[in-house]
Formats: C-alpha cells, structure tokens, sequence
C-alpha cells in the first residue's frame, strides 16, 4: 500500500509537468462543462489549467453558500471553480498528498481570490491523504457535497475512502464524482505497475466490486450521470493492460435514510420548477431521469428521496409517501448510449 501511494506521489509529483506528459487519454476530459463552469474557466491560471488531470466534471449545481470537499484536489482547478459556485458565504475545502500539486494550488490563492473579486479567499488547502480526512480536522456532518474528478481510482484503501466521505457529508449530502472503471478485476501484477496505476488504469474500480463496496459503506443506490466508453491512444499501453475494457464514469449518490436496494413503487409523482440556475428546460437527475419543467413524472421511492430530502428540494415538488407499497417500480430503465451498466438499484 505504501509503495503505491509514494508512486502516485512520483508520478504526479515529478514525473508529469502538464497533461501533454500523459501516455493515455484516461486521465482527459472531453465532456463539455455546464455554462456556469465554461464562464468560470477563463478566470482560472494558465498553470492550474496545464496541470489538470480529470476525467469529467463533477461540479453539481446549487452550490451557492455550500461546504464542498474536493478529494485529491491536484493543482486546484476544480476547487477554484467551486470557490467562484459557493461565493463569498460558502467554503471550498482541497485536499491532496502530492506536496508538488498542492503547492501549486496554494500559490495561486490571493491571486483567485482577486480575480474573483473576493474581500477574503474562501478556499482552504489541506496537505494529506483523502482515506483519512478525520487527521485534517475535517468533522462528521460538516460537508454538504464532496467531489472528485480522476482520484479515488488512485487510492489502495478506496473502501476507506468512501467509508470517510459518508462520515463528512451532512444528512442530504451529495457525492458527485469521476473516475477510471474496469469491466474485471485489475491483476495485482498490473494494480501495482506505477505508470498503469499513475495512468488511472492500475486502479481501476471494477463496476460490480464498486457496486458491492458502495452498499457495504451506506449508499445504498447511487446513480451514473454518464458513461463514455476509453479508448487508451498508446498501443504500448493496451498491450501491457490486456483485454479490460475502460470507461469514464460520472457518478451521484446521495447520504439518505431509508433507501432502498432496488426501486420500490410507492405511487409518488415529482413536478420539477425549472428553478435551478443553468437548468430552465429540464433537470437530468441521472443517465435516465430527465424531468421537464412542469411536467409530473411517476417516480420510485429513492428518487422522490433524493428529490424531496436533499438541497434541490426546493425545485420539486413531490407529492404522496410510502404509506402504501404498490410493488416493485417498474418505470426505470438504465442505458447509456448502448453501454449496460448495474448500479445500485434498478434506477
């Protein structure tokens, strides 16, 4: 375990000096940001940006005033992204092991919080290791989302790691985050090899060990935003990896009581108000919930939770509980742009 944390360390530490010196296309974005995030990027440093290493974007919406953690922040492209999203009331949190990154990240602050126009930076940087965010001071119930993009693959002890963030996040709390899944277990032999592994490959989370790990830790259900399916571009790399096939996955849950392992029909209906900023027309919960603004959708109990007990509450209104049980909720259905997936509940 040792080994592999000192490796990723070498590995982004020193070894890359910008994402030109990646060898694969696993640790590159090529989704498109929402408008809020697109305005924002102009307005991040030419390093920060050079040094960015993600997948996706996992920046949810509704962000103003919020406490948002952000898990091996890097150089801090994100984080100063959600600074701008949170405001001068709200608090975004880094957190990395990499002295080299981090110190990146930390130089540019006074310089962010001017350029957002800020009388004070409501960004705090923390040196450490995201499987023990309780040695950084960071209490239970004290976030309200933790994001991200890229890292969690990285980690040796990633059971540790999402035991810690259900431990942070405040009832309601939103884990929203990206990551490198495998369609099979990764060999040791190949887990351990630190280009691979500093590559995002080594670690990869198989989908159905993920699955198993997130119900073990408290989720419950949890939702894929997106799936996009990985071409590497390095044959060397695809000859040492073998056959596992790769994808870039975007995934959301949420810290809730009550949830259920599979959808259950409780007979509710959601109504989304197009309230929330930069969503007017519809709101995507996940990869197959897509709510038009005022039009009522049958929905199964977790997602009228997830609707009515989280901070997006306040853009939905859903009507009826669980008093009577009509059976299993057969109006879910889960495909991605011709990929299966399993997740944590027939949503």
């Amino acid at each position: 375990m040792n080994d592999i944390i000192e490796n990723v360390k070498e590995y982004y530490g020193k070894r890359l000096q910008s994402n030109n010196d990646l060898k694969t296309s696993s640790c590159c974005c090529t989704e498109k940001p929402p408008a809020a995030v697109r305005d924002i990027l102009p307005m991040i440093a030419d390093e920060i940006k050079n040094r960015f290493y993600g997948c996706g974007s996992p920046l949810p919406p509704l962000l103003e005033g919020m406490t948002v953690l952000d898990l091996g922040c890097g150089t801090g492209r994100d984080i100063y992204i959600v600074s701008k999203l949170v405001g001068e009331s709200g608090c975004a949190i880094g957190v990395d092991m990499t002295a080299e990154q981090i110190g990146i990240a930390m130089k540019y602050q006074e310089e962010q919080r001017e350029r957002f126009g800020f009388k004070a930076s409501n960004v705090k940087f923390l040196n450490g290791y995201i499987e023990d965010l309780r040695s950084l001071g960071i209490e239970d119930q004290s976030v309200d989302a933790v994001i991200s993009n890229c890292v969690i693959n990285l980690s040796p002890a990633k059971e540790q790691v999402f035991k810690e963030i259900y431990r942070v996040l405040k009832p309601g709390g939103e884990l929203f985050f990206s990551d490198i899944f495998a369609d099979r277990r990764i060999p040791e032999s190949l887990a351990t090899d630190p280009v691979l592994r500093g590559e995002c490959l080594g670690g990869a989370m198989y989908t159905e060990d993920f699955r198993r790990l997130m119900a073990r830790c408290g989720w419950t259900d949890f939702r894929y935003m997106s799936i996009r399916g990985l071409g590497l571009n390095s044959e060397e790399i695809e000859d040492k990896i073998g056959p596992a096939a790769f994808s870039s996955r975007t995934v959301r849950a949420f810290k809730l009581d009550g949830l259920e392992d599979i959808c259950e029909d409780y007979g509710q209906v959601a109504c989304y108000d197009g309230s929330i900023p930069g969503h007017p027309r519809f709101f995507d919960l996940d990869d197959h919930h897509r709510f038009f603004t005022g039009k009522p959708m049958l929905v199964c109990g977790n997602t009228a939770s997830m609707l009515s007990d989280t901070r997006y509450g306040k853009a939905f209104k859903v009507t009826g509980d669980r008093s009577v049980h009509y059976g299993a909720f057969g109006g879910c259905s889960a495909e991605t742009k011709g990929i299966a997936s399993k997740m944590g509940s027939c949503c």
